[in-house]
């Protein structure tokens, strides 16, 4: 008889979480997305017809070989590069129909950027390389170091805060390339083979940086990746083939390190499941 309740209870929970899915509002939309190239007297599909959410909070892994079209895809998502036809939406505004300036505006407002190779300024010290995006915002220098110091501690590299790029390993530059693309409070992270230039080991310490980041900071991270194993560390992953979806898959709640109190508390198992 006591087992009633407990079944009772995981099934509300699940009729909640279905629920609050289906009604949420995406931050990123994409809807019939194409980006065709001419080479000669061929049409290229660098991208075919591709439609797919993300919501806020998610981590998202785009996994593809190399010419799978998943950099043209990031690029688009990032208003880098105008897709030839197709819709995409961003924090409820039609990106694709801004102009240049537009679209330079509205990254500044909205967007962080994670590089493979760091691309950190080599004349500036750890501090000055997260602080320099709020120049741009007008904030003043004492606002912007203290920040900058606080994102810094939040990454585990305030002790490197002084020291140039060439002073630091590849791991500690990527962290202070982390903290500079939370730095403007971005709504979502885009992030470009973010350990391509990394030791496993180290990998795995950002790609769980990363995780952390998303669950306790609210982050939407969308994650470029030609890397499997580097993908099953997000909730969900688009892999993609020939410009085209071929397949989407979600994470049950649960990361690749440990099961969220939610799921713990409901029994509920933390394998993948196609959708």
């Amino acid at each position: 008889m006591k087992a009633q309740p407990t079944l009772l209870r995981i099934y509300f929970k699940m009729q909640s979480i279905t629920y609050g899915k289906k009604h949420r509002k995406p931050i990123i939309s994409v809807r019939d997305l194409y980006k065709i190239y001419k080479v000669g007297d061929n049409r290229v599909h660098a991208l075919d017809g591709v439609s797919f959410d993300i919501f806020r909070g998610e981590f998202v892994a785009i996994v593809g070989a190399s010419g799978s079209g998943k950099s043209t895809l990031l690029n688009m998502l990032a208003g880098l590069e105008p897709p030839t036809k197709g819709e995409i939406s961003i924090a409820g505004k039609r990106i694709d129909r801004l102009s240049e300036s537009e679209l330079v505006a509205f990254r500044r407002s909205n967007v962080g950027f994670i590089f493979q190779s760091y691309n950190l300024l080599n004349t500036m010290d750890a501090e000055g390389n997260v602080a320099m995006p709020l120049m741009f915002r007008g904030v003043s220098r004492a606002e912007r170091i203290r920040k900058a110091r606080k994102l810094l501690e939040l990454v585990g590299v305030l002790d490197q805060a002084k020291h140039m790029p060439n002073q630091m390993s590849g791991g500690q530059q990527q962290r202070v390339g982390i903290a500079r693309a939370l730095v403007a409070d971005p709504k979502i992270i885009f992030a470009d083979e973010p350990t391509g230039n990394l030791d496993s080991k180290t990998s795995m310490e950002v790609l769980r940086l990363l995780q952390r980041l998303v669950r306790e900071e609210k982050q939407t991270l969308v994650m470029v990746t030609h890397d499997n194993s580097i993908a099953d560390y997000a909730d969900k992953r688009i892999r993609i083939s020939d410009g085209k979806i071929i397949s989407m898959d979600v994470s049950d709640s649960t990361s690749t390190m440990e099961g969220t109190e939610e799921n713990k508390d409901a029994g509920l198992p933390g394998g993948d499941k196609d959708v």
